[in-house]
């Protein structure tokens, strides 16, 4: 089976000198994955140092500044600076990979007999969601500005991509459109760890 994992993530923040609770000091970031919005601790190569809101590679291949990851975080766990930065880094994934979340909106579909996929993102009422659909129906939406264009009275489309992800990393619904699901997360933290060599 094809395990989900992001393989590029965003820094959130990053402690030079690792943090409370470690074993051993040694430095350490925070950061959020670009694909799959995983939040992760990753343990930096010594002489290394990140900003914040750089772009780090963390797949399987050879990696340049990061030394292996040690696991997932909830949003409890993240420094302050952390927390205050998710928003951005979202902000940021959505603006530069708008086709992905646009084809949300063409592609969605029911989730229960009762709901729709859309209804979940905030701002969508029954009369959006189904000119939604009928305009969808029509023609394929080609961007967040065609989708305003068609659907009147409708929330700027991607800032609600942006709170729904936001809600979504926060754990606030137990729907996920975007993150990955708890149950989904086990199965990738062991792969993570499965990968991992501290020793590399």
């Amino acid at each position: 089976m094809d395990i989900k994992k992001d393989e590029w993530a965003i820094v959130l923040d990053f402690l030079s000198k690792g943090h409370y609770g470690m074993t051993r000091s040694q430095p350490v970031a925070q950061v959020l994955g670009d694909k799959y919005f995983s939040l992760l601790e990753v343990i930096v190569r010594e002489g290394e140092s990140l900003k914040t809101g750089e772009r780090v590679y963390i797949g399987d291949k050879k990696r340049d500044k990061i030394k292996y990851i040690s696991g997932r975080i909830k949003v409890e766990e993240l420094t302050t600076a952390a927390k205050d930065e998710v928003e951005f880094a979202v902000k940021e994934i959505v603006q530069k990979n708008p086709e992905q979340f646009v084809a949300f909106f063409n592609d969605s579909g029911s989730i229960t007999t009762r709901m729709h996929q859309l209804e979940l993102l905030p701002g969508i009422g029954r009369k959006q969601l189904w000119k939604i659909i009928e305009e969808r129906q029509k023609e394929t939406f080609k961007s967040f500005e065609d989708i305003k264009s068609r659907v009147p009275l409708l929330p700027d489309p991607e800032k609600m991509i942006i709170k729904r992800i936001q809600e979504e990393i926060e754990e606030k619904d137990r729907y996920s459109l975007f993150v990955l699901r708890p149950k989904e997360q086990t199965q990738e933290r062991r792969q993570y760890q499965q990968r991992d060599n501290p020793e590399s």
